[in-house]
């Protein structure tokens, strides 16, 4: 029973490392200004390696983007468009619709930021399951503090890297008091390594950025097992170390759903502390939601089989070692 519990965990393990890279949020960007009564500016960004990009367009239902762009280059890994677009009103965008043609066959998000003369302000994010959306610039129509919180809650919600390891702090740590200082240090850690890496402080290159992540995990899986073994190590004794250490990592890994909408300094020191606290609130729902978990089989007197109670730790070691495995070889060109 054990080893075929043990084959099932590898196998769903591999099968999510192999897509873990599709975690980090990396967000197109659609930035519309109007800089005249009929005037507008329009800059699409979207990541690319090289030349090679995903095939995403914008459209406007006015046809404005259909005129071939003002301007096209490649820079810091962003494929780069702009229009200058004169328009028969100064309200011409209000009730147009936005369409993100290819949007609905990737997982990319598209970040609308949408800035009219008079003080309105739209902010946004275009998801592949709806690649449309109608610009209302009505007055009370600003979403951007809710834009850049959902991404910083979805950035850390479908993260399994950082989940993971959350998870395996919470495994390691055996009383509450612990647990605060274990959750604090990491937030600390990867809120100051998150404005570092987002305002272009501090950098590493995404693939050994990768490696050391995936390690951080494989890290605190036979940490956790030693502690739910009735052991000890400094890590159990002190776990809000471990959790700083790697929090600085994790908080670089934090940093790319920033830095790739490539917003200008002023437009992201916003961007950052809300998305800061939108990780914040992803974490402490899903510490919640393990913390009731285990409430609740407490209360119901549920007597899980060993190997069964064991489960989620060798899930995050077969996670650990099949991600950091993959992390290493691609850092080292050994997989193309």
């Amino acid at each position: 029973m054990r080893r075929w519990l043990l084959a099932l965990v590898l196998l769903l393990s591999v099968g999510v490392a192999r897509s873990a890279g599709a975690h980090e949020v990396r967000p197109a960007y659609l930035e519309i200004d109007q800089t005249s009564p009929r005037t507008y500016r329009v800059i699409w960004k979207q990541r690319a390696v090289g030349e090679l990009a995903l095939h995403l367009v914008p459209h406007l239902s006015s046809g404005w983007l259909e005129q071939p762009p003002a301007d096209q280059y490649a820079a810091a890994g962003f494929l780069i468009k702009s229009w200058t677009v004169q328009a028969k009103s100064p309200d011409a965008l209000d009730g147009q619709t936005l369409s993100i043609e290819g949007l609905q066959n990737t997982i990319t998000d598209v970040f609308v930021r949408i800035r009219p003369t008079d003080g309105r302000r739209l902010d946004t994010i275009v998801r592949p399951e709806k690649p449309d959306l109608r610009l209302s610039l009505h007055a009370g129509a600003s979403m951007g503090t809710s834009a850049f919180l959902l991404l910083g809650i979805e950035h850390i919600l479908t993260g399994p890297d950082h989940l993971l390891f959350v998870l395996g702090l919470i495994l390691i740590v055996r009383d509450r008091w612990t647990l605060l200082k274990t959750v604090s240090a990491f937030t600390l850690a990867h809120s100051l390594t998150l404005a570092a890496a987002t305002l272009g402080v501090i950098s590493l290159p995404m693939q050994l950025l990768n490696a050391l992540i995936a390690l951080s995990i494989l890290f605190v899986a036979p940490e956790a097992l030693r502690a739910q073994q009735g052991g000890t190590s400094l890590t159990i004794r002190f776990p809000w170390v471990v959790a700083f250490g790697f929090g600085l990592l994790h908080g670089m890994g934090f940093a790319s759903g920033l830095t790739s909408l490539g917003l200008e300094r002023g437009a992201l020191l916003t961007a950052l502390v809300l998305f800061n606290i939108g990780v914040e609130i992803g974490q402490l729902i899903f510490i919640a939601l393990v913390l009731a978990l285990q409430r609740g089989f407490r209360l119901m007197e549920v007597r899980w089989p060993k190997p069964v109670a064991l489960t989620p730790t060798y899930a995050i070691g077969a996670f650990g070692a099949s991600w950091a495995i993959r992390s290493v070889a691609a850092f080292f060109g050994l997989l193309s």
